[in-house]
């Protein structure tokens, strides 16, 4: 969430910018609660100092008839302020979490995802002699995908994904890790792209793939209605995507200076309602309410924090690169960044089966907008402050082997491996 301070000084740029994110948010009476807030809670201090001035008055001695009637009186007082604050508290919060991440400067001003801006095109689509396939043509003649026996253990959108398809799926994971871990290629990219930065490589981390309510709250990142599914039973959420519990992680922490920036690299099966899709991408594994992602997660100093995006992204376009898939880098507009970015970057990759590009990257930065509800801070030499965080794509599995099948297809039907991705797949070079 928001600093309170900040939205005190700057209540017209607040609401400005909530609104070309779509959000409608009530400042006036969040900073009017806010001012009351402020009064109870001098009002409580005060007799809770006038309360304990009495007892010390007192301490030792029988206290009068009046006395007692006075202490009586301080705490029915108290008692009652308290109660308002406990009912003025409840709405400032709900109030002050429904504000929004302010987008920094350069982020397109936009009312929908239509108006987001195309930054740049890479590398060059392949030309068939033939008509190309889509992935799920390709792949379920092979027996590589089986949604029709997965339909009828689990319902729609789920998948048996088998043999070489799931060979390969675990041969970007091991290139990956391999690829972020290290700390050669960091340096490179952090050099190319002129940043001052650690090349401080990707520690590899498998996430749990439930969290709590309150922390899921905290991170700005659960979506009840329309993405989430919870366990009925207990407390818990199935994650909807890896960063949801590596972001947080070091909930209600400080953490030394010295470890930053912290730099993750999860795995995690993540799952998703996809409600009002349907009938939309049900073809394939493009749309799934189960998938497997590779995320990344940074935790840094105010002063690096969107340095470390522009690091995120020049690492998930060197990973599209390294594959020589054609892209594209999509800067997305005020309207479709969510609510705690403040920057959001989109890439997607060509499918020449569907004839157009489809999104399989996002990087995400949110200043100090999530940690601070999260309380996630950094102890420095003469103070302690917020960190703050970044989140972005290494690859969503599924999607990326959609790429991988669709632009290395052959006439025969057959996918050739990429390059780079051949040495972990056991000498398998076509699937």
């Amino acid at each position: 969430m928001l600093d309170i301070q900040f939205i005190r000084d700057n209540a017209d740029l607040v609401k400005n910018k909530s609104a070309q994110k779509g959000y409608k948010v009530d400042v006036d009476k969040l900073l009017a609660l806010d001012g009351t807030r402020r009064a109870r809670l001098t009002q409580a201090d005060e007799l809770r100092q006038r309360r304990n001035l009495q007892a010390a008055e007192a301490k030792g001695q029988r206290p009068s008839e009046e006395q007692l009637n006075a202490g009586r009186q301080l705490k029915e007082e108290l008692t009652k302020i308290e109660a308002d604050l406990t009912l003025i508290e409840g709405q400032y919060n709900e109030l002050l979490k429904a504000i929004p991440n302010m987008p920094i400067d350069d982020v397109p001003v936009g009312a929908s995802e239509d108006e987001n801006v195309v930054a740049k095109e890479v590398g060059d689509k392949p030309h068939f002699d033939f008509e190309p396939k889509q992935h799920f043509e390709l792949a379920e003649p092979k027996g590589l995908i089986d949604k029709e026996r997965a339909a009828k253990i689990a319902g729609s959108r789920f998948a048996y994904l088998k043999g070489d398809l799931v060979r390969l799926q675990f041969a970007i994971i091991q290139w990956v890790m391999q690829t972020l871990g290290d700390q050669t290629v960091i340096q490179k990219l952090v050099d190319e792209n002129g940043l001052s930065l650690s090349a401080k490589p990707f520690t590899p981390i498998l996430p749990p793939a439930m969290l709590r309510t309150e922390p899921y709250i905290a991170s700005a990142r659960l979506n009840a209605e329309e993405v989430t599914y919870k366990i009925e039973q207990d407390d818990l959420w199935l994650n909807a995507s890896a960063e949801h519990t590596l972001c947080t992680m070091y909930w209600n922490e400080i953490l030394p200076e010295s470890e930053l920036p912290i730099r993750y690299l999860g795995y995690s099966t993540s799952f998703r309602r996809e409600a009002g899709t349907y009938g939309k991408d049900t073809e394939g594994i493009l749309r799934m309410h189960q998938f497997d992602k590779l995320e990344m997660e940074v935790f840094s100093t105010g002063e690096t924090g969107l340095q470390e995006h522009l690091l995120l992204v020049a690492i998930q376009e060197y990973l599209v690169q390294q594959l020589g898939l054609p892209y594209r880098v999509v800067q997305k507009c005020t309207a479709d960044i969510g609510k705690p970015n403040a920057r959001g970057i989109d890439i997607d990759t060509w499918m020449p089966g569907q004839g157009q590009y489809r999104e399989t990257h996002t990087a995400d930065y949110m200043t100090d907008y999530q940690a601070r509800d999260l309380k996630i801070r950094v102890k420095r030499s003469d103070t302690t402050e917020l960190v703050h965080t970044n989140d972005a794509t290494a690859f969503a599995l599924g999607r990326i082997m959609i790429a991988i099948m669709e632009n290395y297809q052959t006439a025969d039907g057959n996918v050739t491996v990429p390059e780079v991705l051949r040495p972990f797949m056991g000498g398998i070079s076509q699937l």
